[in-house]
């Protein structure tokens, strides 16, 4: 695999074939993007006409409004061959400058209504589809898995499925209906992912704000980054990343608005006795324990960001091929005008220790 190692932001442009390093000599680290996606027929194929399916869609056409819907629809069918076909995929990423991309499941195979016997399925056929999927490129691509949030029982077999297959992990999103991520019932999840060092991408799917974001695509723009926001707030508040502090979850966009906004849940967590019940340090603190990719689709925001959590917590990310994406995600990190160092180590150098490439 060769790497590719574009210019740096604002400090310059390096020797080609070289990175800014303590070690002059050391070759570039390969350009990740953590935040890749792959479509599934298979699973979709399993929950067709199945009960609660046309319920779970009509709960989606209200949350997005029906003019999204009419957007979204031919936007799926253009980016699907890219989203299937490795070949496709591979020539997108060498457009790009990417030399390997972290590979999940659309999060449109949640499916988090179905019942225990078809959640199995569905888990079981993503971690199938996405290992083979990875297989076909084995220096570009690593995958990652799914598992059932609304049967937590099952999430520890879902995710050492997942690894089985040879991924690295499991992506999930930001809640289940009825049950948030500090649920009592997700800490086996959580204590196995911490124990195996599985990979765990936050990314969320839908908004509880449902009607109230039903017209110009606010359902994305505006709940995705509430949706991560809420979540990762539960995970902080609740004590989850006291109790498993080697969890090793990245968060989708950015981490949404947390990030930006931390000092209001640092003064929570001071002025009341409430916010601080179950949560050990600054709320702030604990960004540093988390990564957060880069897809914020903004160089001021993405300053923050990294002011934030640090040049080491954050990763590249494209959402591939989707069109809340980007196509040249490591143009947009050259935007932000980083250091030489805080470049390269969002550009690659952070994934590829995280995920463990050579």
């Amino acid at each position: 695999m060769t790497a590719h190692a574009p210019e740096p932001g604002a400090a310059g442009r390096p020797q080609p074939g070289r990175r800014s390093s303590s070690n002059a000599d050391a070759p570039p680290s390969p350009t990740v993007d953590v935040h890749a996606h792959i479509l599934i027929p298979e699973v979709e194929a399993v929950v067709a006409g199945l009960p609660g399916q046309a319920e779970a869609r009509d709960l989606e056409a209200r949350r997005n409004g029906p003019a999204s819907l009419a957007v979204s629809g031919p936007m799926v069918r253009t980016v699907f061959p890219r989203a299937t076909d490795v070949r496709l995929r591979l020539a997108a990423m060498d457009a790009q400058g990417v030399d390997v991309q972290l590979v999940s499941p659309s999060p449109s195979h949640y499916h988090y209504w179905a019942d225990e016997e078809t959640a199995e399925k569905v888990c079981r056929l993503a971690a199938e589809a996405t290992a083979a999927h990875c297989a076909e490129a084995p220096d570009r691509l690593r995958g990652l898995g799914l598992v059932p949030l609304q049967h937590p029982q099952q999430a520890v077999r879902a995710l050492d499925q997942a690894l089985e297959q040879g991924l690295l992990g499991v992506e999930i999103s930001s809640h289940a209906p009825g049950r948030e991520l500090s649920d009592p019932a997700y800490e086996p999840f959580w204590a196995r992912a911490a124990a195996t060092g599985a990979i765990l991408f936050l990314h969320p799917f839908g908004c509880t704000l449902d009607e109230r974001l039903d017209q110009w695509y606010l359902s994305n723009t505006v709940g995705q980054p509430t949706e991560n926001a809420v979540a990762l707030s539960h995970l902080i508040f609740s004590g989850v990343l006291d109790r498993h502090p080697e969890l090793k979850l990245i968060a989708a966009h950015g981490g949404g608005y947390l990030p930006t906004h931390i000092g209001r849940s640092d003064h929570a967590w001071s002025a009341r006795s409430d916010a601080g019940a179950n949560c050990a340090q600054l709320p702030s603190s604990y960004l540093k324990r988390l990564y957060f990719d880069s897809l914020v689709h903004d160089p001021h925001v993405l300053r923050a960001l990294i002011g934030a959590a640090g040049p080491d917590r954050v990763l590249l990310g494209s959402d591939f091929p989707f069109d809340m994406g980007t196509e040249d995600p490591v143009g947009a990190l050259r935007a932000a005008r980083l250091p030489d160092a805080d470049f390269h180590a969002v550009r690659g150098g952070n994934a590829a220790a995280l995920l463990g490439l050579t």
